[in-house]
């Protein structure tokens, strides 16, 4: 019997792991998303890049030919909505697990967000459309939800804060306030990822509500908000090194009285912080394995580099240093490793919600991507100069991973939150320590052995 397609870029070991765990509809919607990347997505790479224009009036006012096509072969062959679980979304989903769609999102990873773009499974408009089926009214989902779902819209997630300590959501200033049928919007918010492409709609925006609330995770609501409403001004595309990563890219942005229906409030008052961790889970561990993906294609690069039979210093090929001998091992090994514990996370998701696998999560996403991160700067150092040029992707690839150790939360966040979690577990260490002494001394007794 011939190897599953998703051999070509995971371990064979990998896949057995998981494969009883795939439905037939999986496995062969696997298959066919390797084969539409490799046929299709790799060869357009080049040529989409091209087509994106270098006049800054035009990078952000243009749809990009290319990706539409795509786009459309993609929802054609049933390569959509992917990310999507049917078990949770039942109106809305596929039948896929987070677990299947996990070694997806893998092979989605491998060109950066272009490739989850094509198929409808990139973030923002991901975790928007998760918040929108879960806690949209009827009419949010008419007029937002159904044409993400269709491809037609993009959309922004705004939260992070100019001038404010975001990594903490209680910090959010942006005001809101109801006045008679209408909510009021004021605050300035900065690295909110689509603003600025051209077919964004609509802004989810996190704001503070209740500032007096003692319960500082009920301050909080999202509200709905028109990207074309009275007020709301796109200050300017951030870069991320340098890297304005249009046509999506990142924007400043200035919320001036902002004025928007009360039936814009997404789930209720008070909501927000609750939205908001339920949002962020599976796209974290989206966020892993896109990461997984993405140093996969770095290794491939390095691998072919180092073996490259007309590169040769001090009389020997790359490959037979030991030092890039052991880059090439520790990545491979560090990547087989990171990507078993995004598997656990998402299989822990499927079987308790992302509440349930906080901390699967969290360990997953302040691990991932350093992991990733450094299997790229391998990458870039075995190409030598040209790896920090535009000749290779791979200094944007490395400005994509090092920014995830700050998105959906710093990895100092994680680290303390899962850090007090394992402290949880002292007391009943030292009972069971205390236990096992006292049977010690009973044995020691037993015996007549002075201990």
């Amino acid at each position: 019997m011939a190897p599953h397609p998703v051999t070509e870029f995971v371990s064979p070991s990998a896949w057995a792991l998981v494969e009883d765990k795939f439905s037939p509809f999986a496995k062969e919607t696997l298959a066919k998303l390797v084969n539409f990347v490799r046929t299709e997505i790799e060869p357009a790479e080049s040529i989409y890049h091209a087509q994106i224009p270098t006049d800054p009036s035009k990078r952000w006012t243009t749809i990009i030919p290319i990706l539409e096509e795509l786009r459309s072969k993609a929802r054609k062959l049933g390569l959509w909505n992917l990310f999507l679980s049917k078990a949770h979304y039942p109106e809305y989903g596929v039948p896929l697990t987070n677990l299947e769609y996990a070694l997806m999102a893998e092979v989605l990873g491998r060109s950066g967000f272009l490739a989850s773009t094509i198929t409808n499974c990139a973030p923002p408009d991901t975790g928007n459309m998760e918040v929108l089926a879960r806690y949209g009214n009827a009419e949010q989902k008419k007029k937002w939800l159904i044409p993400l779902l269709n491809g037609e819209i993009r959309s922004a997630f705004a939260m992070t804060e100019y001038g404010t300590a975001s990594s903490d959501a209680t910090n959010v200033a942006t005001s809101m306030r109801v006045e008679g049928d209408q909510i009021v919007i004021n605050g300035r918010k900065w690295w909110i990822s689509g603003a600025p492409h051209v077919q964004c709609a609509v802004h989810l925006v996190v704001g503070k509500s209740d500032p007096t609330n003692k319960n500082r995770h009920i301050q909080q609501s999202i509200v709905l908000v028109p990207a074309n409403t009275p007020g709301v001004k796109v200050v300017r595309p951030m870069h991320v090194m340098g890297f304005d990563d249009a046509p999506d890219g990142h924007a400043e942005i200035i919320y001036n009285n902002v004025r928007v229906p009360v039936s814009n409030l997404v789930g209720g008052w008070g909501r927000g912080f609750e939205i908001l961790q339920g949002r962020l889970g599976p796209g974290r561990i989206h966020h892993c394995m896109r990461s997984i993906g993405l140093a996969g294609a770095a290794l491939d690069l390095m691998i072919q580099r180092v073996t490259d039979p007309k590169r040769k210093t001090f009389g020997k090929q790359l490959f037979e240093h030991g030092t890039v001998v052991s880059n090439v091992a520790r990545s491979r090994a560090e990547l087989d490793g990171a990507r078993l514990l995004v598997l656990s996370a998402a299989y822990q998701i499927d079987k308790v919600m992302a509440k349930g696998a906080m901390k699967d999560i969290g360990m997953a996403k302040f691990i991932v991507p350093t992991v990733a991160l450094t299997v790229v700067d391998r990458a870039m150092q075995s190409y030598g100069a040209e790896g920090l040029s535009q000749d290779t992707r791979l200094a944007e690839w490395w400005s994509i991973l090092r920014t995830l150790r700050i998105a959906d939360g710093p990895d100092e966040v994680h680290i303390e939150q899962i850090g007090k979690e394992e402290l949880k577990r002292a007391p009943a260490l030292h009972r069971l320590t205390a236990e096992m002494k006292e049977r010690e001394a009973k044995v020691a007794a037993q015996w007549k052995t002075a201990l």
